[in-house]
């Protein structure tokens, strides 16, 4: 008799925090069509990614080497078709927005009933589209608030210099961990500067915090 068991659903969880990687072990361990790799930064997530090709990608936003905007990026890069959950304590809607416009199939809430990871998942790998209902409605009914918040006016290389330089890294700190040049860096800076109306650099630091980039 002919097998015709489906082959399983592999998951990639790229987060830092073991509380959030065991929860997801513990979420999913009931459902044996489901196998889970895991990554604790984007360098590892994006190693992990050429190589194994999962079938969905769920990424935490704050990842300690560069954010999980920027190794979405690099995923679809290398895959255009990925698909990827954006895995994050940031309720902003402005972040949701962007997230989906960055290529973003799902946006999850790490303060959501953990079931909707689950729900998420299961949509994204069926090819739908996912952000938990309590953001999607945020989103709705915030509008004009998303259009004004700065985030949403940046290029995705721009939002993690911000991001990198909020956090305390010096330019050829971001050099280094983006892979771009220092002069590179230092010409965004200066126009994020203009951009944001930042008075000198530790003024655009402050910005950063303020919109929650660090």
């Amino acid at each position: 008799m002919q097998d015709t068991a489906k082959p399983a659903t592999r998951i990639l969880i790229v987060d830092d925090h073991p509380v959030v990687l065991s929860g997801c072990r513990t979420l999913f361990a009931s459902d044996h069509s489901i196998r889970i790799d895991e990554a604790t930064d984007a360098k590892s997530g994006h190693r992990a990614y050429v190589s194994r090709r999962p079938d969905v990608t769920v990424i935490d936003i704050s990842l300690p080497d560069v954010s999980g905007f920027e190794l979405m990026r690099r995923i679809r890069k290398d895959d255009p078709a990925a698909k990827i959950i954006m895995f994050s304590m940031n309720d902003d809607p402005a972040f949701v927005v962007r997230a989906v416009e960055l290529g973003a199939q799902g946006y999850v809430s790490k303060g959501d009933d953990p079931r909707i990871l689950l729900k998420a998942v299961r949509k994204v790998v069926a090819g739908d589209n996912f952000i938990s209902p309590q953001l999607a409605e945020a989103v709705t009914f915030s509008g004009a608030a998303i259009k004004a918040n700065p985030a949403s006016q940046m290029t995705p290389r721009e939002l993690e210099i911000l991001r990198l330089l909020g956090r305390g890294d010096k330019i050829v700190e971001v050099a280094e961990a983006l892979g771009i040049s220092y002069k590179t860096v230092a010409n965004t800076t200066s126009l994020l500067k203009q951009k944001l109306g930042a008075k000198n650099h530790s003024d655009l630091i402050r910005i950063a915090v303020e919109i929650g980039m660090n």
